[in-house]
């Protein structure tokens, strides 16, 4: 096998090859790259290692990382992690699977992507969810076009300005292209008003910007009386707890599901999700799996709806999404499993119990003031009184990732059930002493 020596091919397998194709060496498959272009010298590679030297190299490497407590959310939570879901889900049959056209030989895969849509389901409320996206501002922009498919000659988008930066950025993005006028408010029924004639939708945040939860009441009457359709953007994990976007009257519901258990990973690989009502099914992106019988009436999975046009006609299709981040879908799927809606809620009084004891304990601190009026859950905003370079100095000396400053001036803090009573001492003892 020569230089090969990892290569399933014997020497014979490739002389036969070469043979079939009437090429002599497989120097000759290069022929037509031109001699200039080809490297003749020795690569310089490192002297191989051991195992051990491997692990030894990279843990050096690994060494001169600064681990920091991360008490930051804007869309990015540090939820724990049962430590189950990484062994479930780096199993080869799952770390391996890609798109499951294949039915016949995909049911283990289009199992938990059913799963996961039904688990959407039932924390939206909504009638059908499809099988991933690709995060939460994705999904948020794919919502927009989604508004402007299901009402058709209509245009305009209302958005509100206080969705997080990054999914405003996104529908920017999206909007741009096809010419989508965006119009962000924070007067919406105001801009619904003005905006009427040419309305597709109306997106809205169950959780603002700076942690507050979102009173919608009213919102979906004048949006449809408008002929628009209502988008929410949802953390999945406090929808365990809130009003669901079904009862808020919302079409359509889109987020992200990193705080389903998702490790940060700075900033992935996340999943986005989509769930609308079921007169909207046919204008959902990706596909849509389902539960069927096969010939002897035994449970199965199949790809239920996918929206051929995407691949045929992409000039007229909804989305061009084409693929799905299934792998982290299961990963939710795991963790919801696991949690269970007890499990779920628990988390959510825990983050909830921390974010105000740490929110409280802060403004006695004298170094902040109120920021904004209305409940939050487990992220806040308040107004510092103090240097903001000066407080995150601080804290980033103390192994802490806190304090993240908002375009207004306000500075972040989350808590979820990863950080201890004993902890946000400490921060609040940090801060004393500024």
């Amino acid at each position: 096998m020569g230089a090969f020596c990892y290569f399933p091919q014997t020497g014979e397998d490739i002389r036969n090859m070469l043979g079939r194709i009437g090429v002599a060496s497989l120097d000759d498959l290069y022929s037509d790259v031109p001699a200039d272009f080809i490297y003749k010298g020795e690569y310089d590679l490192p002297a191989a290692m051991s195992e051990q030297q491997v692990r030894d190299y990279f843990e050096s490497l690994a060494s001169r990382n600064t681990k920091l407590k991360v008490l930051v959310g804007q869309g990015a939570y540090d939820h724990y992690v049962p430590s189950v879901i990484p062994y479930i889900t780096s199993r080869s049959e799952f770390l391996t699977a890609y798109t499951p056209y294949q039915c016949e030989i995909s049911q283990g895969t289009l199992r938990y992507i059913f799963e996961w849509q039904t688990m959407i389901c039932r924390l939206t409320g909504l009638d059908v969810a499809n099988a991933s996206m690709y995060d939460g501002p994705t999904a948020a922009a794919e919502a927009v076009r989604m508004c402007i498919a299901c009402t058709r000659k209509r245009n305009t988008v209302i958005v509100s300005k206080r969705l997080l930066p990054n999914v405003l950025a996104t529908i920017r993005t999206y909007a741009k292209y096809p010419g989508i006028k965006l119009v962000e408010t924070d007067n919406l029924k105001e801009s619904v008003a003005e905006n009427a004639a040419d309305l597709a939708g109306v997106i809205v945040p169950s959780i603002d910007r700076y942690g507050i939860i979102c009173n919608l009441e009213g919102v979906a009457d004048y949006v449809h009386q408008a002929g628009a359709l209502l988008v929410e953007y949802c953390d999945p994990s406090a929808l365990a707890v809130l009003r669901t976007p079904s009862e808020w009257g919302a079409d359509i519901a889109v987020g992200d599901g990193q705080s389903l258990g998702i490790p940060l990973c700075y900033g992935g690989p996340y999943v986005g999700f989509m769930a609308c009502r079921s007169e909207y099914m046919r204008k959902l992106p990706g596909r849509i799996v389902g539960q069927t019988s096969d010939a002897s009436g035994r449970r199965c999975y199949v790809l239920t709806l996918q929206a051929r046009e995407q691949h045929i006609r992409r000039e007229k299709a909804t989305s061009n999404i084409c693929s799905n981040e299934s792998l982290m879908a299961l990963w939710c799927t795991v963790y919801l499993s696991i949690m269970g809606p007890q499990g779920m809620k628990r988390v959510n009084d825990l983050c909830w119990s921390g974010a105000h004891y740490l929110y409280n304990a802060l403004l006695s601190t004298g170094k902040f003031e109120k920021a904004v009026d209305g409940e939050f859950l487990k992220e806040f905003v308040l107004k510092p009184l103090c240097p903001v370079d000066v407080l995150q100095k601080k804290l980033l000396d103390a192994g802490y990732f806190a304090a993240l400053q908002t375009e207004e001036g306000y500075v972040a803090f989350c808590v979820t059930e990863r950080h201890s009573r004993e902890e946000l001492d400490r921060i609040v003892k940090l801060v004393e002493e500024i």
